[in-house]
């Protein structure tokens, strides 16, 4: 069982930046792929970014690619987004997900989910 733990969202003006963290329970973390999802209001939840466990390959949805970047560190359990240039229709809740597997961008192949933090970006 893996607990997730989303931090870091917020309020923000167009062109700034958030870094998002997501701590995760359990001593195989560094074998879970992760990744962040987000769902807007009246919108499906969508894929942004995932990472694999060992080999740190990453992978980018192309509406964030450029300007978001997802990193891990192992020894502390945790997985992070760092946004940059963020506009306003990156407002939404971000979501941190797990499954002990490869990366995927389906919804529904992850596992493990947190319960999100709202980013919001002003225009």
């Amino acid at each position: 069982q893996v607990q997730l733990v989303e931090s870091g969202g917020g309020l923000v003006q167009a062109g700034g930046s958030l870094r998002l963290s997501c701590a995760a329970s359990g001593r195989t973390f560094s074998a879970y792929a992760m990744a962040w999802f987000r769902q807007a209001p009246g919108k499906e939840r969508e894929f942004v970014a995932a990472i694999r466990g060992r080999s740190g390959t990453t992978f980018y949805a192309d509406s964030v690619k450029g300007r978001f970047t997802i990193s891990r560190d192992n020894a502390n359990n945790t997985v992070y987004l760092q946004m940059n240039a963020l506009k306003p229709e990156d407002t939404a809740i971000y979501v941190c997900a797990a499954r002990p597997a490869g990366i995927t961008t389906v919804v529904n192949g992850y596992d493990y989910w947190g319960q999100g933090t709202q980013v919001t970006v002003s225009s």
